[in-house]
């Protein structure tokens, strides 16, 4: 999302400035605190919307950017669901704001939700509290049963994450016929 994101600074300043949140990447010998997506007041919320609206007009361009470049097949790391999952979806009004959203975005043809014990993701970055992570983890399944169509990983090893992945996108894509699945996993991990 760094790329298509509108208001980057804004974003940024709001989290280390307003919210006293604490700059950079957490670790385990180093962990910090962070004030921005976990943050859920109603004056942010409102601001939200705001930006994730301009964020969904930016992803619909890189989207059509991308499709006219001629590639034959492309990739975002991130993806405006990540923004959708730091919204409170159990509210109707949200809900009704992010299906209207999810009207200007294109879908992607496939989809992948990585899940991730919050304790385990924690330890590995330790940035926001744990509370949170398990409150985000819920809002991130609750949104894969509103929009659909997003295939769920579940939590193993990076090794299996792969296999699983390259297996799931090479029988949905239409040049699976010409890819030997038992090597495409060795060639991915090789690269990565």
């Amino acid at each position: 999302m760094d790329d298509i994101a509108r208001l980057a600074r804004l974003r940024e300043t709001t989290g280390h400035k307003v919210f006293k949140g604490e700059k950079g990447i957490g670790t385990p010998s180093a962990p910090i605190n962070r004030r921005d997506k976990n943050v859920q007041s109603l004056p942010m919320t409102i601001v939200r919307l705001f930006i994730y609206f301009l964020d969904a007009l930016s992803v619909r361009n890189a989207v059509k950017m991308a499709l006219q470049s001629g590639a034959d097949l492309v990739i975002f790391d991130r993806y405006i669901y990540d923004e959708f999952a730091n919204l409170n979806l159990r509210n109707p009004v949200i809900r009704a704001y992010v299906r209207l959203l999810m009207k200007v975005v294109p879908r992607p043809d496939i989809s992948y939700l990585l899940d991730a014990d919050p304790i385990k993701a924690r330890a590995r970055k330790p940035e926001y509290p744990l509370d949170f992570l398990y409150t985000n983890r819920q809002a991130y399944l609750t949104l894969r049963d509103m929009i659909g169509d997003i295939t769920l990983i579940g939590a193993l090893s990076v090794q299996d994450v792969t296999h699983e992945v390259i297996g799931h996108a090479l029988s949905e894509l239409s040049f699976a016929s010409h890819v030997d699945t038992d090597d495409a996993p060795v060639a991915w991990q090789q690269s990565a």
